[in-house]
């Protein structure tokens, strides 16, 4: 009788483990972001058609860099433009393709997220990418979209590791479904409030009354601040937050934030949404420092909207939500952006890389108790 009970015990034990080392979503840990319903993979990919594909360099002791890709649709998006519009809330950064979008309200690549010395690279690869695509041959123009973070703290950014195949290889494992999170893809070297920041992402979804349209967002977290977590001053309680220690290489930082929607939404409401994706970013600690690059690309899914290359008629046509109906998504869009904010540090793992300087990520066994004192978590 005794070789079964401890089989069986060993069993336990051993599921609790994988359970615990499972953990590595805020959600796991009990805690809840707002009131909305999420969506089924509570990531961007929830709105239908987006894939999202990482591609990870870890080289040696200083190579910690990458990409990520997001495409609104799987088709070609020269040839069918989504509606798209961003919001600059500081622009000490080096987004690619802003002023085209902000002039004519659409996007027509992929979306690149990668480090801030691989901007060009990444951008002269999407534009080939884009020329060898099947009815582009005639295309002369690609306004190809680029945003990125600094991780010269972990990663040898001067280096430029970056090349063409490996944004083709961030496209080309592009999928729907669950994201992978964390220290991956263009989130390999990120920082984020002291700790190790990453790749983050979280949905909403309204209820069928509300339009019952899906908003997602995907972050590259790369940002200062003094954190919190649905309210609980963490960042203060771990004695790790802006200023404490007057350091360069914890203070500025940036944030990368894309958010999808099915919401059939123009150019304009896109840029009312992008501006409410900041204020999910405030919510958890950030402040947008003089040093920091943070900047929102909102799209729209919805196929009536699409804008083709080539068309019939100079008239457009389908239907817009209007603007009485938009504050659903306002609302989603903030808890998506914070929760995906926490999503990146909660999945983030211990880094070490460049000059061998190191990010340890959240210490979660710290954190919890934290969350148990504020009453976010049940005992």
């Amino acid at each position: 009788m005794k070789q079964p009970l401890i089989f069986l015990l060993l069993i336990i034990v051993c599921s609790s483990y994988i359970h615990a080392q499972s953990s590595n979503r805020l959600s796991d840990y009990g805690v809840r972001i707002g009131v909305l319903p999420k969506g089924q993979h509570n990531a961007i990919t929830d709105v239908t058609g987006v894939k999202v594909g990482h591609e990870t360099l870890i080289y040696g002791d200083s190579v910690r860099t990458g990409v990520t890709a997001i495409l609104p649709h799987d088709g070609n998006i020269f040839q069918f433009k989504v509606p798209a519009a961003m919001h600059l809330a500081n622009g000490f950064g080096k987004l690619m393709g802003y002023s085209q979008v902000e002039e004519l309200g659409n996007i027509e690549t992929p979306i690149i997220l990668t480090n801030t010395l691989s901007v060009p690279t990444a951008a002269s690869a999407l534009i080939n990418y884009t020329l060898k695509l099947p009815e582009n041959e005639t295309v002369r123009s690609v306004n190809p979209i680029v945003g990125e973070t600094n991780d010269g703290w972990l990663n040898d950014i001067r280096g430029q590791h970056v090349e063409t195949k490996d944004v083709h290889q961030a496209i080309a494992k592009a999928s729907t479904g669950p994201v992978r999170e964390g220290s991956v893809g263009a989130g390999t070297g990120t920082s984020c409030f002291g700790f190790k920041g990453g790749i983050g992402t979280a949905s909403r979804k309204l209820p069928e009354s509300l339009g019952g349209f899906t908003v997602g967002v995907l972050v590259q977290s790369n940002f200062g601040g003094v954190l919190q977590i649905a309210g609980a001053p963490v960042g203060v309680e771990l004695g790790e937050y802006y200023f404490k220690r007057q350091l360069q290489d914890g203070a500025d930082g940036s944030c990368m934030i894309v958010v999808a929607t099915d919401a059939p939404l123009d150019a304009r409401n896109l840029k009312r949404l992008a501006k409410r994706a900041m204020f999910g970013l405030a919510k958890t600690g950030g402040i947008a420092s003089n040093g920091s690059g943070d900047y929102v690309i909102a799209f729209s899914t919805e196929e009536q909207l699409r804008i083709p290359y080539q068309a019939n008629s100079s008239l457009r046509t389908g239907e817009v939500l209007r603007n009485e109906a938009m504050s659903p998504l306002f609302l989603g869009v903030i808890e998506a952006t914070e929760e995906a904010i926490l999503n990146s540090l909660v999945a983030a793992e211990d880094t070490k890389g460049h000059l061998g300087h190191e990010r340890k990520a959240l210490p979660m066994k710290e954190v919890v108790p934290i969350l148990r004192k504020y009453g976010l978590i049940k005992p």
